[in-house]
């Protein structure tokens, strides 16, 4: 009989318990779906009956490992993320990783405070959303030669690891739709373009696709405003309060966008009769509002799970693709239609 106290067990006897090997009850603890079930029930009844807890310094200085992983995220108050970062859990999990989250709320100072500190900690990758980061993130990461994957978006000079969508291409689409319809009378609520590539990828494929046809995007009918329903309220309401309102505005997100509606109902403006409203990501409400939300579908889940497949082929010393562009698809859907003009046109033919 192993007599051992409960505060000094060690994994040795975790091992001698169950009667396997070290290196057994290592994997079972670690990853627990390559051990057979039999040996992982003895294993975990050895761990219950010692009250073993890992040394999580020890095993890291004796494999030079953490087996965390660090993620940098702007924000969790948005659905999109959020299931991108739980898709990264699950697959870091399989792996024996457990990842450390910190949110910078679209703060370029907090965003490098954080990934400082997930650094110290001794994470073993990291996970960053974007591709505009303060050159001090891609000096600590160079430093500590610290494997890591950019997503969201897709980097241009090829020095890094990205996963990610064009988000000029999709704004491009749906400008693109837009004008099909028959739209000439444009307006955006942009997320603040500031540290934030992503909004400034969209904004600049609408001004793209609007000038191929010889149409500017005026500058008073740009509002830049943080992702949230009451922005996208505040934003819409000001847009139609001009002289001349838009016919189409097109919302950095879909929480914009599904303000803007709100706003739109609140004043009796009809969607789309009076005027067409677009978001970005599809979120899974998009398609359940009445009428539903004309926007772009991102495949948020497979990004968290190949931005996990190359950090940890890059840990493995694998091969990591470089770049990885993800599809994009237009989902058209109630919110958008021809303008009353053009309708009027049709009409009379």
């Amino acid at each position: 009989m192993i007599k051992t106290s409960r505060k000094n067990a060690k994994l040795s006897d975790v091992a001698r318990l169950a009667k396997v090997s070290t290196a057994t009850a290592s994997r079972a603890l670690m990853l627990p779906h390559k051990v057979r079930p039999c040996t992982l029930e003895r294993v975990q009844a050895a761990v219950r009956g010692l009250g073993y807890v890992a040394h999580g310094a020890a095993r890291a200085l004796a494999s030079r490992r953490t087996h965390t992983i660090g993620a940098v995220v702007p924000t969790l108050d948005n659905a999109i993320f959020a299931n991108t970062t739980h898709a990264l859990q699950k697959q870091f999990d399989a792996a024996g990783y457990t990842l450390l989250l910190a949110c910078h709320e679209f703060d370029a100072a907090v965003e490098v405070r954080l990934t400082r500190a997930l650094i110290e900690r001794g994470i073993d990758g990291l996970v960053l959303l974007g591709t505009s980061h303060d050159p001090q993130i891609y000096a600590m990461i160079t430093q500590r030669k610290i494997p890591y994957v950019l997503t969201w978006a897709l980097d241009t000079s090829g020095a890094h690891h990205c996963v990610g969508f064009n988000n000029r291409a999709a704004a491009v689409q749906l400008t693109n739709h837009l004008l099909e319809l028959g739209h000439r009378e444009f307006a955006m609520i942009s997320g603040v373009t500031a540290n934030n590539e992503r909004a400034r990828d969209r904004l600049q494929g609408i001004r793209d696709a609007l000038a191929a046809r010889g149409i500017k995007l005026a500058p008073e009918r740009v509002i830049e405003k943080p992702y949230s329903l009451a922005s996208g309220r505040e934003g819409l309401g000001v847009l139609m309060a001009s002289v001349r309102p838009p016919t189409a505005v097109l919302c950095g997100n879909d929480v914009l966008a599904i303000g803007a509606i709100a706003e739109c109902n609140a004043l009796g403006i009809a969607v789309p009769r009076q005027v067409s409203i677009t978001g970005f990501d599809d979120m899974e409400i998009a398609s359940l509002l009445s009428p539903g939300l004309t926007t772009v579908h991102f495949p948020t889940l497979e990004l968290g799970q190949l931005a996990a497949a190359n950090l940890l082929a890059q840990l493995a010393g694998g091969n990591a693709a470089k770049r990885h562009e993800l599809p994009i698809e237009l989902k058209v859907r109630g919110t958008t239609a021809p303008p009353v003009r053009a309708q009027l046109r049709t009409a009379r033919r």
